[in-house]
């Protein structure tokens, strides 16, 4: 099988080779064959030298009529020179600093030339084009992602060398009548095309093939989650206490909240148990439905599990539902990694006997040593940031637990059927009475000093603000880290006032300790990346100056937005940034117009697509190489009729024609799982 052979094995590249290949995520030659093209050139279209465009690449079969000439530039750069024709008339050829191009050029000789063609004092001139014989390079070329040190040309040789010499190990994932039903071509077929692909028509067709059973795998493991836990629970709700929670608040809840409180009841009251995924925008009040979920749960006898990213978060979560729950006889407890060990030998004790109706923590809740008496819900906030595995292993400390999943990341709902196909969707499509809009502006560096007077502004009269720096990457000295920036104002423009810092490269101690300073006001301004995407809740902050917003993506812009306007005051979200990006400037406008979330995500998805929307990984859900959700609906709708078909036949995948479906999908979420 391709993918149990290493790609340090494949002639010509090697254990230097395969390092860089690993830079690329390309492992084994499966993953190799898997690596598609990012672009082509169609060499296959040949243009004349008069009719070829200005500006956009093309390729023209010309003659070379004498053997280049050359000569040193003012510059110091080596450049050579020649004229070739095809009969409608001349272009000069120039190469820079590439005697061996130059020197493969032949007078008489016929060659393809590929590039850009300008116009230089009435004559047309290719600079630096690509050059191949007439024999063989007349065709669609692909172009690859490459790393330092590997040319696309080496990727293609090395996929050239893996389709000649495994070509035949190649197994086909989708049987045989499925390929008949819906006119796909084989794997082999097509993963040969889309690396080399004959003609346009080839090419379209491989990938038809490609992102169908991507979709396919995709869908059939998500149902396959979903119906892992369609067994018999025994975690069924008898009464509803939703009211008798909702009565106690010392706030009315809003209709949606309320609606969605219900569906989850509605669900816990069958003997299936629930999976279902509460989406609310920030500020929306997510917490008071896990509560009131959760309290009905307690007095129906059964214990609740809530699991979140972050030491910070978990603390926020048990403070605000330890005020939900203050005149109630129900027992909250905390187990983070930073919980002492004679506490969480206490905690963990009084879970296994029962003594404990809700417990809240992060990772530590899914070790083995925790045990529950009875656990009737499991919890999960931010659900993006937990691989799909980890979520199941929460709930397999129960019997087909109930399972509640909360995401303050507004997705599209038909990217969410997809992304979280193993759940039902409840929206909370509306915000509490009260809740301030935030006015966001744009501004560019040219104005920092008056934006940096309109937070002293408000630090002056008592309020607190943020100021969001970009995680940089190693290789990029442009932009101030955010321990800088925080050193060089606090210095500076800020250094009458009481300046913080929060990374996520300080310990989780750390990190509690400054969000604990900034709550209680201690500090004024707290300079943060994005791990205070998800955060604390403080109502007296309502500045927030985002640096260098155009690298962040809609959504994650609208996400840290959301920790200002938590409170009474009129909240202000300030993006500066320089660049001239048309489509940067299209996607920041749409966030000075709206606060809505969901437009938010539409608009975010529409520009950047669902890899860019989700991130590298796609937190914990297997990646995408080659379909889109949003151009490939229909294909999606098709492979979800499809997979709900195979499975209602072999819910297993047992029998012998989905043999190599059932390995596929593994393979897919195994990938994920370790994201």
């Amino acid at each position: 099988m391709t993918q149990d052979i290493q790609i340090k094995f494949l002639k010509g590249v090697g254990e230097k080779r395969a390092q860089q290949f690993n830079k690329l995520g390309v492992f084994s030659i499966d993953a190799l064959l898997h690596f598609y093209p990012r672009a082509y050139e169609d060499w296959s279209k040949i243009v004349s030298i008069n009719s070829a465009p200005f500006d956009e690449k093309c390729c023209v079969k010309a003659t070379v009529t004498y053997n280049p000439t050359s000569r040193r530039a003012r510059s110091g750069i080596m450049l050579f020179e020649t004229l070739v024709t095809d009969g409608t008339g001349l272009m000069q050829i120039l190469i820079f600093n590439n005697k061996y191009a130059a020197q493969k050029l032949k007078e008489g000789g016929e060659y393809l030339f590929f590039g850009k063609v300008d116009e230089d004092r009435g004559r047309r001139v290719m600079h630096s084009p690509e050059i191949e014989t007439v024999q063989g390079g007349k065709r669609i070329r692909p172009i690859y992602k490459k790393t330092q040190g590997m040319t696309s040309k080496y990727i293609e040789t090395s996929v050239s060398n893996a389709l000649r010499i495994y070509g035949s190990a190649i197994s086909d994932n989708l049987p045989q009548h499925i390929r008949e039903e819906y006119d796909l071509y084989s794997l082999k077929q097509a993963l040969s095309q889309i690396h080399f692909p004959t003609d346009p028509e080839s090419l379209q067709k491989a990938k038809d093939r490609l992102i169908f059973e991507e979709l396919l795998l995709l869908q059939i493991g998500l149902l396959q989650l979903k119906g892992r836990n369609k067994g018999k629970t025994t975690a069924i709700i008898t009464q509803d206490y939703t009211q008798e929670f909702f009565s106690s608040l010392p706030f009315e809840p809003t209709n949606a909240q309320k609606r969605v409180v219900q569906e989850a009841v509605e669900d816990m009251k069958k003997d299936e148990p629930m999976s279902r995924l509460v989406q609310g925008d920030v500020g929306s009040g997510k917490t008071a439905v896990a509560a009131a979920v959760a309290y009905t749960t307690a007095k129906n006898g059964m214990q609740t599990a809530f699991m979140v990213p972050t030491e910070i978060l978990a603390k926020q979560h048990f403070e605000t539902m330890s005020g939900f729950f203050k005149n109630t006889n129900i027992e909250i407890e905390l187990l983070t990694g930073s919980t002492t060990t004679a506490n969480k030998r206490d905690i963990k004790e009084k879970i296994k006997n029962g003594y404990v109706d809700i417990i809240i923590g992060t990772h530590a809740l899914i070790q083995n040593d925790v045990e529950f008496k009875r656990l009737g819900l499991v919890i999960t906030d931010e659900q993006h940031r937990f691989g799909v595995s980890q979520r199941a292993m929460l709930a397999e400390k129960g019997d087909n637990t109930n399972t509640l999943v909360m995401s303050a990341t507004p997705i599209p709902r038909t990217l969410a059927l997809s992304i979280y196909g193993d759940l039902d969707i409840s929206v909370i499509d509306e915000l509490p009475k009260g809740r301030q809009p935030i006015e966001t502006y744009k501004i560019t560096g040219k104005i920092r000093k008056r934006a940096y007077n309109y937070i002293k502004k408000h630090l002056d009269e008592g309020r607190q603000g943020y100021i969001i720096c970009p995680l940089v990457e190693e290789s990029e000295t442009k932009l101030a880290s955010a321990q800088e920036y925080a050193q060089k104002i606090s210095k500076e423009d800020f250094k009458d006032y009481r300046v913080g810092l929060l990374h996520g490269q300080m310990k989780a101690c750390e990190k509690e300790e400054v969000m604990n300073d900034f709550a209680s006001g201690k500090i004024q301004l707290l300079v943060s990346t994005v791990v205070v995407e998800v955060g604390v809740d403080v109502p007296n902050a309502v500045i927030m100056l985002i640096e260098n917003a155009e690298r962040f993506g809609l959504s994650q812009l609208h996400q840290l937005r959301g920790r200002v306007g938590r409170g009474k005051h009129k909240s202000t979200c300030i993006l500066l940034s320089d660049s001239q990006s048309p489509d940067t400037l299209q996607r920041l406008s749409v966030l000075c117009k709206t606060t809505d979330g969901f437009q938010i995500a539409d608009e975010d998805l529409r520009l950047r697509g669902p890899g860019d929307f989700f991130g590298a990984k796609q937190h914990g859900l297997p990646e995408l190489k080659i379909a889109d959700m949003m151009e490939d609906i229909e294909v999606l709708h098709r492979t979800g009729e499809l997979a709900r078909r195979i499975l209602k036949e072999d819910i297993s995948l047992e029998s012998q024609q989905n043999i190599g479906l059932k390995k596929a999908v593994e393979r897919l979420f195994d990938s994920s799982s370790s994201t």
